[in-house]
């Protein structure tokens, strides 16, 4: 059953007329068309009996159909009511609506009222869970492209140590990480690249600029690529030259507290055990302050997905789930180490996707 006959089952079941599919990450998941169409109308809509139908941009169709796009397409041009044409295609199709699911998360406030005047005020039924639900398990071949994303990844980091030198910027590095990857094929980043040096590590989302590194700096890079559609995210932390007693600590509490994290993983243990099982470690060192956000996130087609890896999230894990293990102790003005790994939890267990070493290394 593909994702379109999934998703006319639920309706069916729900008892819902129609489904409207805006945010371009579920489009791609449910058709294998991305598009980024700014503020033009891009969406799916889906209905429990009858044909689906794409809306986008009119330039963007020959695109839609190479992607493997099958059914009706409707294309709009920029001087055209794209909400009449989706209006008038619908009341073509089936006539009207009375139930009409949405994307709560992502659809505007603008589109919401426009909805509701175009389709005479139906009710509104939220499809995220669905959508979670759907894209939270990965399937054999979800898993082969998100390896192959890990690896890119993994990639990524083995440059920016081959190459981290004194007197280098932060943007220097990041310029010639990611002319590696394109080298390699890669057009996008799942986000934008970070490399702290130093100090600046001790910021969790801090920005890249032109600190120059220096001998006794932590080099922190996270980083990921968008590679057939999937993302990847990593974390590591470099050491540039000979660490002080309480940088060496900091990084072994980190690394002991993601290892162990990481090997708790397996069906049934829930999301908020894992967070508590690496704050353990980190408070246990006499850190916890330092550590300031979830354990991790889901990851897939988009790079932060469901489920949130946090200490109020009792979701069990199920095999097919993957996510990222990232804790990390920031000690502003001094210190800041994150260690990010992702993580597909098996039949009996987990796999490590990213693989480039986190074992304390000197770079010199």
């Amino acid at each position: 059953m593909n994702k379109i006959e999934q998703l006319q089952q639920y309706l069916q079941t729900a008892q819902v007329d129609a489904a409207f599919i805006t945010n371009p990450d579920n489009v791609f998941y449910v058709s294998g068309f991305r598009s980024n169409p700014h503020e033009r109308l891009l969406g799916i809509m889906i209905f429990k009996d009858a044909e689906p139908f794409l809306i986008c941009p009119k330039m963007e169709m020959p695109d839609a159909k190479a992607a493997g796009w099958a059914y009706e397409m409707v294309g709009h041009e920029d001087t055209q009511d794209s909400m009449e044409l989706l209006r008038e295609k619908v009341q073509e199709k089936v006539g009207e609506i009375g139930t009409l699911g949405i994307e709560k998360n992502h659809l505007t406030v603008d589109r919401y009222e426009a909805l509701q005047e175009r389709f005479n005020a139906p009710t509104f039924h939220s499809l995220d869970d669905q959508m979670n639900t759907m894209r939270v398990i990965k399937d054999e071949a979800e898993l082969v492209i998100l390896r192959e994303a890990a690896q890119f990844a993994d990639y990524a980091i083995e440059i920016a140590a081959a190459n981290l030198k004194e007197g280098m910027t932060e943007l220097e590095l990041m310029t010639i990480v990611e002319s590696a990857l394109k080298e390699r094929g890669i057009k996008q980043m799942s986000f934008e690249t970070t490399i702290l040096g130093g100090e600046k590590a001790a910021s969790p989302h801090g920005s890249t600029g032109s600190r120059p590194f220096a001998l006794g700096d932590f080099v922190l890079l996270d980083l990921g690529v968008v590679h057939k559609g999937y993302c990847s995210d990593i974390t590591r932390t470099l050491v540039f030259g000979e660490p002080g007693d309480k940088q060496r600590e900091v990084y072994e509490t980190v690394l002991r507290a993601e290892q162990t994290a990481l090997e708790a993983v397996k069906p049934g243990i829930k999301a908020s055990d894992l967070d508590r099982i690496a704050r353990d470690v980190i408070e246990e060192a006499g850190f916890g302050e330092f550590f300031t956000h979830r354990l991790g996130h889901g990851l897939g087609v988009s790079v932060h997905e469901f489920p949130s890896i946090h200490g109020a999230n009792d979701m069990p894990m199920e095999a097919g789930m993957v996510f990222t293990i990232e804790p990390g102790i920031y000690i502003p003005g001094e210190v800041g180490v994150r260690i990010e790994d992702d993580v597909a939890v098996t039949a009996d267990g987990y796999e490590v996707l990213t693989n480039y070493p986190k074992e304390m290394r000197i770079i010199s």
